[in-house]
């Protein structure tokens, strides 16, 4: 009898186990807040995309404010149905010309979206933003800081991260410029497989992270599955009243 509720507890740990291990392995494949372009050539006309994949400890998401480089001088946010979007501006002084050759006396210094019903955790949103990459930026690194208000505390992501040292706890968000493609607004066959390129990585990535994630959960439910047989055939085998 002793043996066959050893086995038997021995097989509930090795499924809590596996049970918690499949949990929280996609939980962990998400944890930032981050950007994905669809090009990423100096000059070219960009879509940035800023994905919120989580609350402030829990805590539900109310308020998303991207913060826009300085060599960025215009932005056109794109309407989320579940978010009111407001651009905050700043003078420029002196005046800078755009691409287009318009006079600029201010640029827009911030995107906020607030929602009209708080992002939940554990439910991820996005938010995309059309602008001009800088023509001499090839070769930078942009940053994107985010400050994530919740009903409870914020979050700001806005640590530099450092080529050869860890990676912050809270990250910018950030995107590498490449050499320009194209004419002046990156319009080109090559500019466009460059852009196909960047977002194809950018979704390789999150999809061997999700891989990972998915094999390491099923793992875990195996070793569970196997705890359980384990007990039922040692419970069959117990010799009768004991």
């Amino acid at each position: 009898m002793k043996t066959t509720t050893r086995t038997t507890a021995l097989a509930a740990s090795a499924l809590g186990a596996g049970l918690l291990f499949a949990l929280a392995s996609p939980l962990a494949a998400s944890a930032h807040v981050g950007v994905t372009p669809d090009s990423t050539a100096a000059g070219s006309y960009a879509v940035l995309t800023f994905a919120v994949p989580h609350g402030c400890d829990g805590s539900p998401t109310t308020e998303v404010a991207i913060d826009i480089p300085e060599s960025i001088p215009s932005v056109t946010p794109t309407i989320n149905q579940g978010w009111t979007v407001e651009k905050t501006t700043i003078k420029l002084d002196p005046p800078v010309t755009d691409a287009h050759g318009n006079e600029l006396t201010e640029r827009v210094g911030q995107v906020v979206y607030t929602a009209k019903t708080p992002l939940a955790d554990g439910y991820r949103d996005t938010f995309a933003l059309s602008l001009q990459l800088p023509e001499d930026a090839a070769g930078d690194t942009l940053e994107f800081p985010v400050t994530q208000t919740c009903e409870a505390g914020s979050t700001e992501w806005n640590e530099k991260t450092v080529d050869g040292e860890a990676e912050p706890e809270h990250p910018a968000p950030a995107i590498v410029v490449t050499d320009a493609t194209g004419d002046a607004h990156g319009h080109s066959d090559s500019d466009d497989a460059a852009a196909s390129t960047d977002h194809d990585d950018a979704s390789s990535t999150d999809a061997d992270v999700d891989v990972l994630a998915r094999v390491l959960g099923v793992l875990g439910l195996v070793v569970g599955a196997v705890g359980v047989v384990i007990a039922v055939v040692s419970r069959r085998r117990a010799p009768a009243g004991k």
